[in-house]
C-alpha cells in the first residue's frame, strides 16, 4: 500500500473540477496557479474560477480607467448594493445607478481603486463572494462557474481603507 501513488485530490482541486464542469472552455493552468487567495480557494469559496474573476477584473479596470459608464453598468449585478459614507445601505435599480447615482457611487476615488484591482489582492468569504480594500468592492458569481459581477460598492469601507493607507504611510515615513 505504501508504494501506491497518492490518488486523492485536495479540496480546492475538487472545487476546481466542479467549476470546470460548468465552463465551456476552462483555463485550467491559470485557475490552478491562481486559485488560492486570502480567505481560501476561489473555486471553493465562490463557486467559480480565478480566470472568470480575472476576466471580470480586466473589464472593470478598463471601464474605470475610461470612466465608461455603460461598460461599468454591464459589470454590475442589479440591484446594486451601495453603502454610503454614513454606512446606509441602498439597493439601487439600474435606473437609479444610471440617472441619479453614478457619480455619487463611482467617485474619482472609487474609479481609481477599481483601476488597480488585482486578483492577488482579493479576499474570499465562503458563500458570500470576494472583496477588495476592506470590502469597498464585492463581486459574486450568480451561477456555478460563471462570471462574477459587481454586487456591492461600499463608500464607507473605501474611506476606511484610504485612512488606513494614509496611517500606514505616515508610520513608514522615515524621521528626519
Amino acid at each position: 500500500m505504501a508504494t501506491l501513488p497518492q490518488a486523492t485530490a485536495t479540496p480546492d482541486q475538487d472545487c476546481l473540477v466542479v467549476v470546470w464542469d460548468e465552463q465551456a472552455t476552462p483555463n485550467r493552468d491559470f485557475d490552478r496557479e491562481h486559485d488560492l487567495v486570502e480567505g481560501g480557494a476561489i473555486s471553493c469559496a465562490t463557486g467559480t474560477s480565478a480566470s472568470e474573476f480575472e476576466a471580470a477584473l480586466t473589464n472593470i479596470r478598463a471601464a474605470a480607467a475610461a470612466n465608461d459608464r455603460a461598460a461599468l453598468i454591464r459589470e454590475l449585478n442589479i440591484p446594486l448594493l451601495y453603502i454610503d459614507r454614513d454606512g446606509t445601505p441602498q439597493a439601487l435599480p439600474e435606473t437609479a445607478v444610471v440617472e441619479r447615482g453614478f457619480d455619487d457611487i463611482f467617485t474619482p476615488e472609487m474609479l481609481l481603486l477599481m483601476q488597480d484591482l488585482k486578483l492577488e489582492d482579493m479576499t474570499v468569504v465562503p458563500d458570500q463572494g470576494a472583496f477588495f480594500q476592506l470590502g469597498s468592492i464585492w463581486l459574486v458569481a450568480s451561477e456555478k462557474g460563471g462570471r462574477p459581477r459587481l454586487v456591492t460598492v461600499n463608500r464607507q469601507a473605501l474611506d476606511e481603507a484610504i485612512a488606513s493607507a494614509r496611517e500606514t504611510a505616515l508610520e513608514e515615513e522615515p524621521l528626519s
